[in-house]
């Protein structure tokens, strides 16, 4: 379990340095050596270091639902081999049944449990109560994250936003970010967290090869060159943001601003410091992964807009000619022709 709690953990440091946080004052005031969870060995963290790292992510981030905001962000890929074993799932309902039998090797505060019934099918997140009990504010919030994540790794692997049909929790005023992350009102209950679908996702193949996509597009768009400074601006965090969750489309900028824990206007002043709009960060994404798209001949160009967003054919022909000076059409003709 070690790697892989480990793995967990970095993910954890990765999110809090996007949120301007140090990661080594983090891991100096949570117990954890910064040299060592960034070598190569196995590290087995305590109960009282996690829950450590868990309080002062929430308290130098001002986020009491950084756990919640981690699972909006977070990849598969960031949990190690378990991610890599989801990945090879053929079907949604398979790749479900894997990461539940797999959840201990991530945490031992809780275990997943896949109940189907007529029409539907509900993940259940069932605690370890002895373990929960030294550890209750990081049970809150790792609970947090794995409900959210859940959620947003089943759009990544249909490339659609599923909506639960029901979400239940023991939390009596959850507040407007829990129905936003996990997308309908959660229902108030004695100590149970579960999550409910439509069985009609279950048997939906994977796409697999977003994932490949995702890898390819980060090693290979990127900004231009950026000084250090430039490369920690907001411009940079939300152009990498938008980036890697490509594949459900370039989302709100009330969304960003929620994931990184400043008000909607708030935002859009820090990007006009910045002399850049958020339609303008956006627009720059649309662009990269366009020709992206366009040069892996893959793709035909109504599936590029569908990908990017666009409702209309024509509203994305116009974009790309706005960027390029020509149309998709011409575009991927000159590629193919040489």
């Amino acid at each position: 379990m070690e790697d892989q709690q480990k793995q967990f953990v970095l993910g954890i440091v990765a999110y809090a340095v996007q949120r301007d946080i140090s990661a080594e004052k983090l891991c100096r005031l949570s117990g954890i050596s910064l040299p060592d969870l960034m070598g190569k060995n196995n590290i087995r963290y305590t109960a009282k270091q996690l829950n450590d790292l868990w309080l002062n992510a929430c308290h130098l981030s001002n986020d009491p639902l950084f756990g919640l905001h981690l699972g909006e962000s977070l990849q598969l890929a960031a949990l190690g081999v378990v991610g890599e074993i989801v990945k090879t799932s053929t079907t949604v309902g398979n790749a479900i049944t894997i990461a539940t039998s797999l959840t201990g090797l991530v945490t031992d505060l809780f275990k997943m449990e896949v109940r189907q019934g007529e029409g539907r099918f509900a993940i259940y997140l069932i605690p370890d109560q002895a373990r929960r009990k030294d550890s209750e504010f990081a049970f809150k919030q790792t609970l947090d994250f794995f409900m959210v994540f859940m959620i947003h790794e089943l759009d990544g692997f249909i490339l659609e936003k599923i909506k639960p049909e029901e979400a239940r929790l023991p939390i009596s005023t959850p507040g407007k970010e829990y129905a936003r992350l996990l997308r309908c009102e959660p229902l108030e209950t004695k100590d149970e967290y579960a999550l409910t679908f439509d069985s009609k996702y279950w048997d939906l193949p994977i796409i697999t090869a977003n994932y490949e996509l995702q890898t390819s597009l980060l090693q290979n768009v990127n900004l231009v060159e950026l000084t250090q400074a430039e490369s920690d601006s907001y411009r940079a965090r939300i152009y990498q943001y938008l980036l890697k969750n490509a594949y459900l489309g370039i989302v709100s900028l009330e969304e960003i601003a929620a994931n990184f824990n400043v008000s909607p206007r708030s935002l859009q002043r820090k990007l006009k410091d910045e002399n850049v709009t958020y339609q303008e960060v956006a627009d720059e994404v649309r662009k990269s992964l366009a020709l992206h798209y366009m040069n892996s001949g893959k793709y035909y160009v109504k599936e590029i807009s569908y990908m990017l967003g666009y409702n209309e054919l024509s509203a994305f022909s116009r974009a790309f000619k706005r960027w390029t000076g020509t149309t998709p059409g011409i575009y991927q003709k000159h590629l193919t022709t040489g």
